[in-house]
């Protein structure tokens, strides 16, 4: 043996137990030894022969790995799936969840809505960061420990259905119909608990009180037949032309009032809007309107044009 294969030996029992290095160094030498004469007795000479046999055998981390039964990944196919569920659920509402109740918090006692806006999302993100970390953390040590998680053996009644040709599926559905649900309650609830108190302690609506006597109920309505819409489309399955119609028919229908009574200075409360100094400037009421006009804009004709092209693309 050449000093090439003492010094992958040696590598690959530096990284295995102590107690196993001497039967292992016997057996993998052995096999080292029993490879290179193979390749001999083809016709290459014992260098050429020996470097093949070590190259064909690789990293010998790896190969020690092998040998201690030691995992060189941080989360094994065991147990990948059950992280991958969990942590799929975790962040799909945690992080926005606490943001959202940390950014109104700051809102509402530290009176600068900009700033609270920043603190809920780096709140957001930190959540996430923090999710990821112990729940990979907690499944490598399981992994390390052979921890049993006890789950019920796949069955083939688990297949899900065949939905080849479907484009709105039942989770895309609930997701809107839960948010179109969220915002129908909270503009009746705002009025009376929007978590705002004027300088007496009172509640202090966001939206102007006024707008009660016509466009808020109108909203709402068209809110509503949106879930109906949602509803139709997963009866469907795809988008057609009657949908995409009426799709956008109920997005300028919700837009454009909302986009008037923004322009107009009509959309928020007077009081809510006097509370906040900020906001109470001219400039900054404008360019938040600004924003909130653009966005809304965007979101209107995005959503229309990809429910077009996904109709188009189901007629060819």
């Amino acid at each position: 043996m050449t000093s090439l294969t003492d010094r992958y030996l040696a590598a690959t029992l530096r990284a295995v137990p102590a107690a196993r290095r001497e039967e292992i160094a016997i057996e993998l030498r052995g096999s080292i030894e029993d490879m290179i004469d193979g390749r001999r007795a083809e016709g290459r000479d014992a260098e050429t022969a020996e470097r093949e046999v070590l190259t064909e055998l690789g990293n010998p981390t790896q190969l020690a790995a092998r040998y201690a039964d030691r995992r060189l990944q941080l989360i094994g196919p065991a147990y990948y799936l059950a992280w991958e569920k969990l942590m799929k659920l975790l962040l799909s509402f945690v992080p926005a969840l606490v943001g959202v109740i940390v950014g109104l918090l700051e809102a509402t006692d530290g009176g600068n809505p900009g700033g609270a806006i920043g603190e809920g999302i780096s709140t957001a993100l930190m959540a996430a960061i923090q999710i990821a970390f112990w729940v990979t953390l907690v499944f490598a040590v399981l992994e390390r420990t052979n921890t049993s998680l006890n789950l019920p053996a796949w069955t083939v009644d688990q297949l899900p259905e065949d939905h080849t040709n479907r484009q709105i599926t039942l989770v895309d559905t609930a997701a809107a119909i839960g948010w179109l649900v969220l915002v129908i309650a909270y503009l009746p609830i705002q009025h009376f608990r929007s978590f705002v108190p004027s300088a007496d302690g009172e509640n202090l609506p966001i939206l102007d009180p006024a707008l009660w006597s016509f466009w808020l109920p109108f909203l709402m309505a068209v809110l509503v037949l949106n879930v109906g819409l949602e509803i139709a489309k997963y009866r469907a399955g795809r988008w057609t032309w009657p949908l995409v119609g009426a799709n956008a028919v109920l997005n300028l229908a919700f837009a454009v009032p909302v986009i008037w009574l923004i322009s107009t200075d009509r959309l928020l409360n007077p009081d809510f809007v006097n509370r906040w100094e900020w906001l109470s400037r001219e400039e900054n009421l404008n360019n938040l309107g600004t924003v909130a006009i653009v966005g809304t804009v965007l979101i209107v004709l995005w959503d229309v044009i990809d429910s077009a092209r996904k109709a188009y693309a189901n007629r060819h």
